[in-house]
């Protein structure tokens, strides 16, 4: 009997065996009947070695077990329990003396060349303890290569997904591989099916080891493949959530309580602030100076003197500065337009960073070292095409089969996969790009996995089950039961089982794609996972609403590679933003689309900048005039002023971007967007500044325009100094931060804003004084050769200085008002700190693109159809020894491999479970699966078809019998091949130290298939770095393990799933590095490609607070320095920043703006801009020489206040900037605000006692001269431009 070894009969089975010792030697070939791969594990009923045991086959029949187990043996053979378990049934059909009693025959046939009784069916009698043992034992077997159950092999159209014990066994007795046909009889305890027994042989867990009676262990199964054999791990506790109290954060309670004990002894402080008389000795006295007060001011402090100092040598140089310009206007416009320009030509050169890597990782940060390693090691990351096509205007499908109606989702209708199909090929053959005149397909560049043996692209999609024919989907065919057969079928055969060859009912279409590698299901098809569901087994694909194409592209860093790689894409862009279908609703992107839609989004920005400048330039040249009528309207007007201020702006950003693009420091999109509006911002401030004083000012009784200008600097241009220098040195110095974004756009700030006080104080001071010279001769703004017939009438005050002047100072000044502000701004400042630590980390890239971007599209399709995470990478870098055995140990997640070795620790990193709730939830450590382990594989396929003992050896590694190199186990050429001389370890589970070194490289190199399914070609020929050595030995260099991520949708996802790979591989360091001797503490490291982009994210809350904590700290070194040592002032400065940032934050928490690289380069913005608010009124306090703090607090905020005001309306963005510089500074100056400066006092009594005779000696000369004149003429010298009283500003 074939198959059988005896002759067979219909009905019971019945035949005299004869011991086996009668054929060979008895210990070797009663092993090999027991275990024909050579495990030696004794099967059978004996437990006497010696004992003859009778068997029921002979040599023929273990060869032809041995055949059909060859295929289990190399998915099980890695869980020798499993294995044990699995092939006893198929031992004791083969072999068993007692067959009879459980094997059936129900049909034979007779074979006409020798006249032979063979079978063709029988009735298999089996317990399902013993079936749903051996499935329990089997189950979580892994198959290395696709990271997935080894079942999903074996258990036919259905697939791991589906498969049970039934399944299993009814598919291992219907297919093509097994000698003849079984059906399996399923029974139970109970069940009488007399003559016949059901076989119930026991079962081994896969946690448990055994001893053969040949003294030879059977053991346990690992971790990976068994799950009784990873150790019980206790749940991760719940993600850290917010401190909460009852139903409210627990800050919330906490700045509630700070609130009422702060408003409690804010009250009682401002009472018995308020009931005293005076704030210090001197304003006790308080006599004022101009009026005929007099005053006590006592010796000034030695820090009162050199602030005096310093503030009257910064008046007097900057006095001189402006006088200088001033009278040298033209020379200066001149000398400034060339300088300006010649700086600014380089501009056009400069190289704009789009690529995100090289904004967002540093150059030295770790995720950019590691991405580098890994690019250098296995070349970069492939670049993804891809297509998300969702079902549209179609019904679900439901299909007839012979399991009962089968539901298949729209994505499956016939024509729309025709169509789909037909779209892919047309997208793979005819679509070409233009690069350096040469024409481009998508074969030129894409990637291919199978080279050089197979040439075709590699493509996932559901075509890719149809060979990419659109005609396959046609075939048609009858089942047994007589239900259709088609193209559905062969769909929901492939979605479970995306490796198979072939698929026997359907005219032996294989699964596997043209290009040699499996299209799994969750790459080919989306929308099946219901709202929460895990990729696990419960999904049905067959759900899909939509489908899946990913063309996949060789990446490089080769420039012309890569440029003919973009010009492909950019035509597939251009192809599918016109194509249409009526049952489609298709997302597309490339590699390229993010880089080129940001490039877009910044050309919208450019117009945006520009619209906003001339509207600024409107807005400027309208509030910089002094209207007094209708008649002396384009006198008083202020455009010519406004425009050459804007242009001023201009010329300093694009001055700083040509300096850095000669000295080859590269631009960002964040530069051209957001500095022209934080110079437009500050240098506007200062032309305000600037002007209004001037307006604000008479001119002294013999003092030209150009003294005039002069010592109107000499009195703002400090000021100014203190804001610029702080804002510059503040941007300088974030450029510490190593991130590259925010590094760079604070030294084009930094640089921005310095250029832009220098053109200021010289440029705008030459046109301020040539304004000034065309407004006091009454010519007309712009058309300045046209004089006005009447000379303009005296100007008023701004009607904003009025205001704040008359009303709104005095208002804010009042005892009450200012309670209420303070009670107000506290409140503000308290839950700002309540709601700041839960402010979002991350930055959702919907964010980065144009409303109107494709990509926004595909985002959302990414969120609803996609079922996968992306690969994680767990790297070994260079200098491990893989042949030595104990850190093989160390490495694999096979039978004999650590507890602690890197695959096992992926294997349970995937299933840690988390607490949440009383419920144990997967995935909180991001990972989904298990690895794929080049090393199991590696030892499998050394071991495939190796029996020990026996010589003759049809396995996988084949060699040259001449040169001893590589011949392929696929397409073995017998004349010039021969099997390798492999030589194993004691227990031949792998190779010996020489072996190991051997081969490695064949293992690479061979492609699977039906002769050997191990060939590690496919999957690692890229995971594994090797050098052939001069010995003949492989050197093996970095390698990788492939696992994958969850699901990742929002920002903490990402930034979750690297921070603990990264506590992952920090384990798997420790464990290897204890084997090895190694010291470096990222031995092993992950990788993803979205590393690199998110790793900002883990340190985002300390870069946030070292940013703003130099910026604030060089702004409070500045200010107490330039303010002539006044730390009063300078700590003042440093609380308000630190209030305004502390609000911006809580802002941010309202208005869901999460904490990220762009929002920091605001906040540093933000600190720069508020230091225009803060210094010029705290200056402006510091030096005001009213009696008392209100008085000086009301004169601060009504000459610099209205000028700040003018911009801070326009700009929306910083109006928390305003409320604080405008309304609590004022009144915390009022408070707290520094003592006068008693030097500068008593210079300034000097002074005033200088001037009130000179003007008395005027005063009695004019007198004299009217009376002898007979009439009272007021000289037209005796005033300035504006004749405007003087104010309380004194020249000191």
């Amino acid at each position: 009997m074939k198959g059988g070894g005896q002759k067979s009969q219909r009905g019971p089975l019945r035949k005299l065996c004869t011991p086996i010792q009668n054929y060979l030697p008895p210990p070797l070939e009663l092993e090999l009947c027991c275990d024909p791969v050579g495990l030696n594990v004794h099967l059978l009923s004996t437990t006497d070695p010696d004992e003859e045991l009778e068997l029921c086959c002979d040599p023929v029949n273990i060869a032809e077990m041995e055949a059909s187990l060859v295929l289990a043996s190399s998915q099980l053979v890695r869980c020798p329990t499993c294995y044990y378990n699995f092939r006893r049934s198929i031992c004791e059909m083969s072999c068993s003396p007692n067959q009879s009693d459980f094997i059936d025959v129900t049909e034979t046939a007779v074979d006409t060349t020798n006249n032979e009784t063979y079978l063709v069916r029988v009735s298999y009698y089996i317990h399902e303890n013993y079936t749903h043992g051996v499935y329990d034992t089997c189950s979580g077997v892994q198959n290395a290569q696709t990271n997935s159950p080894a079942f999903g092999t074996m258990c036919g159209e259905w697939g791991w997904y589906l498969c049970t014990p039934e399944r299993l066994y009814d598919f291992m007795g219907h297919n093509t591989y097994a000698p003849f046909m079984i059906d399996y009889v399923y029974g139970k305890d109970g069940m009488d099916v007399a003559p016949f027994k059901f076989l119930n042989p026991p079962i081994i867990s896969c946690n448990s080891s055994i001893t053969n009676p040949f003294g030879k262990s059977i053991d346990a199964c690992s971790c990976t493949d068994c799950v009784q054999s990873c150790p019980v791990l206790p749940p991760l506790p719940a993600p850290s959530g917010p401190w909460m109290v009852g139903a409210v954060y627990g800050t919330v309670v906490v700045m509630v309580a700070v609130f009422a004990v702060m408003t409690l002894l804010l009250i009682v402080c401002v009472s018995l602030w308020e009931r005293r008389k005076t704030a210090s000795h001197f304003e006790n006295s308080a006599p004022k100076l101009a009026d005929g007060y007099e005053v006590d001011i006592g010796e000034p402090s030695r820090m009162e003197r050199w602030g005096a100092i310093t503030d009257r040598t910064l008046v007097n140089l900057f006095t001189h500065v402006g006088t200088f310009f001033a009278r040298h206007p033209v020379p200066t416009l001149i000398v400034g337009l060339l300088v300006s320009v010649g700086l600014s030509v380089p501009a056009i050169y400069l190289e704009i960073i789009t690529d995100p890597t090289e904004l967002w990782a540093a150059p030295t940060s770790r995720s950019r070292l590691e991405k580098d390693y890994y690019d250098q090691q296995f070349g970069p990351f492939y670049r993804t095409e891809m297509l998300i096509i969702r079902a549209k205007g179609l019904d679900p499908i439901d299909h007839n089969t012979s399991l009962g109606i089968q539901h298949f989702g729209p994505a499956f209708d016939r024509e729309l996969l025709r169509d789909v199909m037909k779209l892919q090929n047309h997208i793979s053959d005819e679509i070409t790009g233009q690069y350096k005149n040469e024409t481009v397909r998508l074969e030129d560049i894409c990637f291919r996995p199978m080279l050089p043996d197979i040439t075709r692209c590699a493509t996932q999609s559901v075509g890719e089950y149809f060979q990419d024919d659109p005609d396959n989907l046609n075939y048609t065919t009858t089942d047994s039961a007589g239900f259709e057969v088609n193209y559905l079928d062969h769909v929901r055969y492939c979605l479970l089982s995306p490796t198979e060859q072939f698929d026997s009912a359907y005219n032996y279409l294989p699964c596997m794609s043209t290009w040699g590698g499996p299209s799994f299901p969750y790459t080919a098809v989306g929308g099946f996972l219901e709202p929460g569901q895990m990729l696990d087994a419960d999904v049905h694909y067959q759900n899909a609403t939509a489908l899946l194409v990913t063309f996949l592209v060789h990446n490089t860093q080769d420039p012309e590679q890569l440029g003919r790689a973009m010009a492909w894409e950019k035509a597939f862009l251009d192809y599918m933003v016109n194509y249409e279908h009526p049952n489609m609703d298709i997302a597309y992107y490339t590699e390229r689309s993010i880089e080129d839609e940001i490039a877009r989004e910044s050309e919208t920005d450019t117009v945006t900048v520009l619209i906003s400048y001339i509207i600024m330039f409107i807005y400027i040249s309208i509030a910089l005039g002094q209207y007094n009528s209708c008649s002396s309207l384009l006198v008083d007007s202020k455009v010519t002023l406004a425009l050459g201020g804007v242009i001023i702006v201009i010329f300093s950003v694009l001055a700083s971007l040509g300096v850095y693009a000669l000295i080859g420091v590269a631009g960002t999109l964040i530069v051209i967007e957001v500095i022209p509006f934080l110079v437009l911002a500050v240098g506007v401030d200062n032309i305000f500044i600037l002007v209004q004083a001037y307006q604000r000012d008479s001119r002294q009784p013999g003092e030209s325009i150009e003294e005039f200008v002069g010592r109107v600097v000499g009195r703002v241009a400090p000021s100014m100094l203190l804001s610029a220098s702080s804002e510059s040195i503040c941007f300088f110095l974030g450029a510490l931060i190593d991130m590259p974004a925010v590094r760079v756009f604070a030294l084009f700030a930094g640089l921005s804003l310095l250029f832009d006080f220098l053109l200021q104080i010289s440029c705008f001071v030459a046109l301020l004084t040539l304004d000034a010279k065309r407004q006091d001769a009454n010519r007309f703004d712009i058309v300045c050769c046209v004089r006005a017939s009447k000379k303009p009438e005296t100007p008023q005050e701004p009607i904003l200085y009025r205001v704040f002047n008359g009303f709104y100072a005095p208002a804010l000044m009042n005892t009450g008002a200012r309670g209420v502000v303070l009670l107000v701004f506290l409140g503000w400042l308290c839950s700002s700190f309540a709601v700041v630590p839960y402010i979002d980390v991350g930055l959702d890239q919907e964010l980065s693109m144009p409303l109107d971007s494709y990509m926004l599209k595909v985002f959302k399709y990414q969120q609803d159809y996609l079922s996968v995470g992306p690969p994680v990478y767990f790297v070994i870098r260079d200098g491990v020894n893989y042949s030595e055995t104990t850190v093989q140990n160390r490495i694999c997640s096979t039978v004999n491999c650590d507890s602690n070795s890197i695959g096992t620790q992926i294997t349970l990193a995937a299933q840690q479970p988390c607490q949440v709730s009383q419920r144990q939830l997967p995935g909180q450590t991001y990972v989904a699966t298990a690895g794929s382990n080049w090393i199991d594989d590696y030892f499998d396929w050394c071991i495939y078809g190796y029996n020990e003992g026996v010589s003759n050896y049809a396995g996988c590694c084949w060699e040259n019998m001449t040169g001893g190199a590589f011949c392929p186990s696929y397409t073995i050429d017998y004349s010039t091949c021969q099997p390798c001389a492999m030589t194993f370890n004691d227990d031949y589970s792998r190779p010996d130290q020489e072996a190991f070194s051997k081969y490695i490289d064949f293992f690479l190199n061979d492609n699977p298939g039906m002769n050997c399914p191990k060939g590690g070609h496919a999957a690692y020929h890229d995971a594994v770095v090797t050098t052939r050595l001069e010995d003949g030995s492989t050197h093996i260099g970095a390698s990788y393990f492939m696992a994958y991520h969850t699901i990742l949708k929002v920002s903490q996802d990402f930034y979750g799933a690297l921070e603990w790979a990264r506590k992952i591989t920090d384990k798997m360091t420790e464990a290897l590095n204890a084997v090895t001797g190694g010291t470096d503490p990222q031995q092993v490291f992950p990788y993803s490609v979205f590393y690199v982009y998110y790793e900002q994210y883990l340190t985002m809350w300390p870069d946030v607070m070292r940013s703003l904590g130099i910026s604030v700290a060089t702004i409070f070194v500045v200010t107490f320095l330039l303010m002539g040592l006044d730390l009063h002032s300078a700590l003042i400065v440093l609380v308000m920043i630190v209030m305004i940032i502390t609000n911006l934050g809580g802002i941010m928490y309202w208005w869901d703006i999460s904490l990220n690289a762009v929002s920091l380069v605001n906040l540093i913005m933000a600190v720069g801009i508020s230091v225009e608010f803060c210094s010029h009124i705290t200056r402006a306090f510091a030096v005001s020489l009213k009696p008392n703090r209100t008085e000086r607090a009301k004169e601060a905020l009504t000459s610099m206040g209205s000028s700040i005001f003018y911009f801070r309306m326009y700009l929306g963005v910083v109006l928390v900037g305003a409320t604080h510089g405008l309304i609590l500074l004022p009144v915390v100056l009022s408070y707290v605000g520094p003592s006068v400066n008693r030097s500068s006092l008593k210079a300034a009594r000097e002074a005033e006692g200088l001037a009130k005779k000179a003007r008395d000696a005027e005063a009695a000369a004019d007198m004299k001269a009217r009376a002898a004149a007979g009439l009272a003429k007021e000289s037209p010298q005796s005033r300035g431009p504006h004749n405007i009283q003087p104010t309380e500003h004194t020249d000191l």
